[in-house]
């Protein structure tokens, strides 16, 4: 009894449990059932609301392309306008610098024709200006040369008047201590005095030398108009030259160690030829050591 009691009420318990997880099933079933058909009607709205959206959205793409091709067509035809335009305004740019530069090159032209009249004035007046300072100065040149030429007739005149009063001069001192022969008679009276020794001489110009008393002569150059002339003398065998002496002026020669005192006088110089004398100490004689210009 026990055991059967047992049995049934386990089948009981084990009948009731599988009642309750059918039931319980159920109620899940029903419940899943519900949420799907939530999930389901959330789903088609979603679809629904994403047709719509996507149908608004082809329609706005639809619209912005046409906008877009219809801008493009008008920035097309936009930068066609401003291209053009920009092409006239360079062609007109192009033109106006071919017609500036047009207007300088005349310029310039007219500029150089200018500047070249210019110069040309400026230097014929140069030319005018150097051929007028040309004439002045040839002018001064002539006076100068006037000027110089006074000044050697002048020079001439004192040389002239400085050698006459040269033979004043010595004219002189001869008449206060020696004295010189100016022709044959004064010459014949300084012989007679007896203080010294004469030699006359008429010596030609030549090449060689001509012996006169106690030295040699020879005559390099006679000067008839300035009375001037030019000798060699020799002397012991020592040569001098004496130039550029004038007549009636002692040529004195200290002669030796001693130093004799001998003198040279021309009294006239002639073409080529001098005539004077050569006076010495008496009875001096020549030293080897030869003779010394006083």
């Amino acid at each position: 009894m026990n055991s059967k009691a047992v049995l049934l009420g386990a089948s009981a318990g084990v009948i009731a449990l599988f009642g309750f997880q059918a039931y319980d099933m159920h109620s899940t079933k029903s419940m899943l059932q519900s949420r799907l058909d939530g999930l389901e009607s959330k789903v088609q709205a979603v679809q629904d609301s994403d047709v719509s959206r996507i149908s608004e959205l082809t329609t706005s793409l639809n619209m912005a392309n046409e906008r877009i091709g219809s801008t493009s067509q008008d920035i097309l035809k936009q930068t066609e306008r401003a291209t053009a335009a920009l092409k006239k305004e360079q062609s007109k740019t192009v033109a106006d610098l071919h017609s500036q530069l047009a207007n300088q090159s005349e310029e310039h032209a007219k500029v150089v024709s200018a500047l070249r009249a210019e110069n040309a004035a400026r230097l014929e007046e140069m030319k005018q200006e150097a051929n007028s300072q040309f004439g002045a100065v040839s002018g001064d040149v002539k006076n100068v040369n006037g000027q110089v030429d006074l000044v050697k007739s002048d020079l001439a005149s004192t040389k002239e008047q400085l050698a006459a009063n040269r033979r004043e001069i010595g004219d002189v001192r001869d008449s206060l201590g020696r004295q010189i022969a100016h022709n044959q008679d004064e010459l014949s009276i300084l012989k007679r005095r007896g203080e010294r020794n004469y030699y006359e001489f008429s010596i030609p110009k030549s090449n060689t030398m001509q012996r006169v008393g106690d030295i040699q002569l020879q005559l390099t150059k006679a000067d008839t108009k300035a009375q001037r002339y030019d000798v060699s003398l020799l002397v012991a065998d020592a040569k001098l030259a004496k130039k550029g002496q004038i007549i009636n002026e002692p040529v004195p020669l200290l002669v030796g160690k001693n130093h004799l005192r001998y003198e040279l006088v021309v009294n006239s110089v002639e073409k080529d030829r001098i005539r004077g004398y050569v006076s010495a100490p008496k009875d001096g004689s020549l030293n080897i050591e030869g003779p010394t210009a006083n």
